[in-house]
């Protein structure tokens, strides 16, 4: 039922059981009880999310914003910025949650920020993982590229516009987490002398260059995360990197990493973190954000339908909250998936 036919359905049954004189008494209780069934938020401000950005995470981000607002009463903003900062920002309270920290990528500053007390993980989102790439027409152009060691052999393929007697490798966008993992795997397999580790501005950046290159069938090898419609959009060969080793992986992941050795990516754990004075004063809140997970073949589909409809990620939210009422109103109590049900 929707509260707007609360008043309507109260005056009927009020005439039905007391006669026409009783309804306007009864009448006047309708508000009443439509106020009463009314959410009411836990916190009287907005709550802050850090809207690091990639796909992914906004669209996350707006589906938890819609279930808040819609099923709890509550208000929302976005502070928008990169993955370090907004880790920070967590840490002083400047934002109450970030949707998604992938885990390998900052598992130091984590750390750090997890020991002061002042942060905490909410709840696991969905198993991540990352790599280094190449088209699979590179990889059908030179079959002896095959390891991420190999590139030296062939920077003149990979040639830096800026730097022509280098290659180019795109890493992670400046300023998120991964950028730093990036740059000392680079530096462990010895890259510096033949390639130009790149980092564009932004998300957006890095896939409109990679984008770019693959449908002009240009040589180009980088780094990308998973699940993202990029990945699974086109048909892409891992290159091989040196087993995973956690003492060095853990070192990579550090910006004051000291002697950075080969790794490859471990599966890469993305979880929900709050702040913890946050999650104090709004527990049912923080509860919510604790139980959102979903099913990685789910975030493939979800991805997928985002980047071919074109659309933004608040348009997304409302396509997952329709299309997988099955997965999201597991996090939420009954009357909550009833009034966001209701506000589709």
């Amino acid at each position: 039922m929707s509260l707007s036919s609360t008043p309507v359905r109260f005056t009927r049954l009020a005439r039905s059981i007391l006669g026409a004189g009783a309804v306007a008494v009864a009448a006047s209780f309708a508000p009443i009880a439509a106020q009463a069934a009314a959410p009411a938020c836990e916190l009287d401000r907005p709550i802050l999310f850090g809207g690091m950005n990639w796909e992914s995470n906004l669209i996350v981000t707006d589906i938890e914003r819609a279930i808040l607002e819609k099923g709890y009463g509550c208000k929302t903003r976005v502070e928008s910025g990169e993955t370090l900062p907004m880790l920070a920002a967590l840490q002083r309270g400047d934002v109450d949650v970030n949707s998604e920290v992938w885990l390998n990528s900052v598992r130091d500053p984590w750390e750090k920020a997890l020991a002061t007390g002042k942060v905490a993980k909410a709840g696991d989102l969905y198993p991540g993982g990352e790599g280094w790439f190449i088209p699979r027409y590179v990889a059908e152009r030179f079959p002896e590229l095959k390891k991420a060691s190999d590139l030296p052999r062939f920077k003149k393929e990979f040639a830096d516009p800026e730097e022509p007697g280098k290659g180019r490798f795109y890493g992670c966008p400046a300023g998120w987490g991964c950028e730093v993992t990036s740059t000392n795997l680079f530096k462990s397999l010895g890259l510096e002398k033949d390639f130009v580790l790149y980092s564009p501005g932004t998300g957006a950046a890095q896939k409109a260059a990679l984008t770019s290159a693959y449908k002009r069938k240009q040589n180009i090898a980088f780094y990308y995360w998973y699940p993202t419609p990029l990945v699974g959009g086109l048909d892409l060969v891992k290159l091989e990197l040196p087993a995973y080793n956690a003492e060095a992986h853990n070192c990579n992941t550090s910006p004051k990493c000291a002697n950075p050795k080969p790794s490859d990516y471990p599966d890469n754990p993305v979880f929900t973190a709050v702040n913890t004075d946050f999650a104090a004063k709004a527990p049912k809140t923080a509860e919510f954000l604790g139980k959102v997970a979903i099913p990685r073949e789910t975030v493939d589909k979800l991805l997928a339908w985002y980047d071919e409809a074109g659309v933004d990620t608040d348009e997304a939210a409302t396509y997952f909250l329709k299309q997988f009422p099955d997965v999201w109103t597991q996090w939420v109590p009954a009357d909550v998936a009833d009034r966001v049900k209701a506000s589709l």
